[in-house]
């Protein structure tokens, strides 16, 4: 018997070209590399967390007092998930850069749950089919 050939075409799946692959490994280390100074060099180190819990005001420390903040709310974490899902149902190389950026941070800062849940959905999402064209 032969083959049936009505099997449905199968799409291209979503996939960034080389040049979109390179930004996107510039973003994930820029987001990890500068969440690991932060991290090391004014959440951790404690002259300059003393100094920025007792008012200083410089740039560092007002760093400082944002990230702690959004430590606290899981900001981190939850930006990367809803940009993993988003992209997700709709794949696309910028939504993929802020979900791959959010989530990168968000592990270096402790959002471990929700950030490497977002990642996995990355990961998940080069299986999708690739937007259409308009």
């Amino acid at each position: 018997m032969a083959r049936a050939s009505s099997c449905a075409e199968v799409k291209p799946r979503f996939l960034p070209t080389a040049r979109q692959a390179n930004w996107l490994l510039c973003i994930g280390f820029l987001s990890v590399g500068y969440a690991l100074w932060l991290r090391y060099r004014a959440l951790e180190f404690s002259p300059v967390a003393l100094e920025c819990m007792a008012g200083l005001d410089t740039w560092l420390c007002g760093t400082f007092r944002t990230v702690i903040v959004l430590y606290n709310h899981l900001v981190f974490g939850a930006v990367a998930l809803g940009a993993a899902l988003i992209n997700l149902v709709q794949p696309s190389v910028p939504m993929f850069a802020i979900a791959l950026a959010a989530a990168g941070f968000g592990i270096v800062m402790h959002n471990l749950a929700l950030s490497a849940l977002a990642g996995a959905l990355l990961i998940v999402s080069l299986a999708r089919p690739a937007a259409e064209p308009d």
